[in-house]
């Protein structure tokens, strides 16, 4: 299946960047380009794109709001930023927004790739630094029964937590607390169990539809 985008930015060049390294790749087709947020809007309705690659620094207005506008009218298109901001206000009102992924300008090509993929299949993708931001704020923005919660979790289940949410896998969690994959498998099984969660997918989501963080 062909996954049809859109790429939203103001400079032409790193639009033609994008293209070149997208359309290299099998099953990703570059459908339009826009280069300011009105531009945006009206080829998401003309094209119906399957994801959109947005920039937040937009002429007229920022990206942030031009996700929220798509999120609220076309909630089937994928939104994924790419951008130079990497702190936290930017990125929490971008997930607040609607986005499912957010991914730096200095990433690798190859985490780009990934982020259009997963968003594309319906899942949420974070750049790893970014991801544990979120966990953080989790942690510290707990309500008291969730805090409850958290606060069930052991030493070794928080530190699992921690890895998970840069994105770890089990196999480099187990190198890096020296236990074996199966010990981590097990620890991430109790993790979502007393979170009431099934994956790492639903604790972003799961935070951001309580109010958890707070942009």
């Amino acid at each position: 299946m062909t996954i049809r985008l859109l790429l939203v930015d103001d400079h032409a060049v790193v639009r033609s960047g994008l293209r070149m390294l997208l359309e290299s790749e099998p099953n990703l087709e570059i459908v339009g380009e826009a280069g300011a947020a009105q531009d945006a809007l009206r080829l998401v309705e003309l094209l119906q794109p399957d994801l959109v690659l947005m920039d937040i620094g937009l002429p007229d207005a920022s990206g942030i709001d031009t996700t929220l506008a798509i999120k609220q009218r076309w909630p089937a298109v994928a939104v994924v930023a790419l951008t130079i901001h990497e702190d936290e206000e930017y990125f929490f009102r971008m997930l607040h927004a609607g986005a499912s992924g957010y991914v730096p300008k200095r990433a690798a090509p190859e985490e780009l790739l990934t982020a259009v993929r997963t968003a594309a299949a319906g899942e949420v993708y974070l750049y790893p630094s970014l991801a544990k931001l979120l966990v953080q704020d989790f942690v510290a923005g707990a309500r008291p029964a969730q805090a409850e919660a958290l606060s069930g979790l052991t030493e070794r289940e928080q530190e699992v937590l921690a890895y998970l949410a840069e994105g770890s896998s089990n196999l480099e969690i187990a190198e890096a607390l020296t236990i074996s994959p199966k010990t981590v498998a097990r620890h991430r099984e109790n993790i979502m169990a007393k979170l009431n969660l099934h994956s790492r997918t639903d604790l972003v989501k799961y935070a951001i539809r309580k109010g958890i963080i707070q942009p």
